[in-house]
């Protein structure tokens, strides 16, 4: 891989949030408001809960790490759309650009805009709800490697289906959300929603997060294996995206791209 090659996959996505403030904006708009309305929720639901129960810790953490994995799954995603949207797609492949370089270039894109809104997010529940943010970096990475995955194969999904089916991508964090347990524990579920959520890794993210808030202690094997679980997935998405690709450029489909209609 050509590491100037990346280097200007990322610049162009510099190039096109730095020139505008409708691109700019959502980076850090819903996460501070997401922010302020949960803070002051688990506020108020900690004046009138009993003595020894944190909404903070337990409500506000799980949506700051949730909001930071869906930032860094759409951070893929539109970068991708990006090209979609400005009929780029097949002039950035008629360079020698690698399929490998060009989803690192994604990938390196998305951890970019996603510091924008992390920061703002911690900005926010430090100072204003006193949150400390130390407890949940062992979260962070796991969830960090699962939104990289889900961005890879929500690109890849576009690519095979046509620009139009970007609204398939946009709901895929609701539909998971049910089976992770991001504000209730996996054992309320039933059973056949928690056999799909030991598939998913934020189900261990957040079931450890609640075991921390309740005075225990996260197992660090069952984070790990959740890791270990984001990674194949990362994996397995990018095979997917290659072999689209390359089933676009046998079938002709990438010659049509630029078609708003489902192909």
């Amino acid at each position: 891989m050509s590491w100037s090659r990346i280097f200007v996959i990322v610049l162009r996505q510099f190039y096109l949030i730095r020139g505008s403030f409708s691109r700019m904006f959502p980076l850090f708009a819903w996460v501070a408001v997401d922010m302020i309305l949960w803070g002051f929720l688990t506020r108020y639901l900690d004046s009138i809960a009993s003595a020894g129960v944190n909404f903070v810790h337990a409500l506000l953490g799980a949506v700051l790490l949730w909001d930071f994995f869906i930032r860094i799954m759409q951070g893929v995603t539109i970068a991708f759309f990006e090209d979609v949207w400005s009929r780029n797609f097949l002039n950035i492949f008629a360079t020698p650009l690698l399929i490998s370089e060009y989803v690192t270039g994604l990938v390196l894109s998305s951890i970019l805009t996603s510091i924008i809104g992390l920061a703002v997010m911690l900005v926010i529940a430090v100072f204003v709800f006193k949150l400390s943010f130390l407890m949940y970096l062992p979260f962070v990475f796991v969830l960090f490697l699962f939104g990289i995955s889900l961005g890879i194969f929500g690109s890849a999904l576009v690519l095979r289906l046509g620009p139009a089916s970007e609204w398939f991508i946009w709901p895929l964090p609701a539909l998971i959300s049910p089976f992770v347990g991001v504000l209730y524990p996996i054992a309320t579920l039933p059973k056949w929603m928690q056999n799909v959520s030991y598939f998913l890794p934020p189900s261990y993210v957040f079931e450890g997060l609640r075991t921390i808030v309740s005075g225990g202690q996260a197992s660090f094997i069952t984070l790990v294996w959740g890791g270990c679980l984001a990674f194949g997935y990362i994996l397995l998405a990018y095979w997917f995206f290659t072999r689209v690709y390359r089933y676009a450029l046998r079938s002709g489909l990438i010659a049509r791209y630029s078609a708003e209609s489902l192909s």
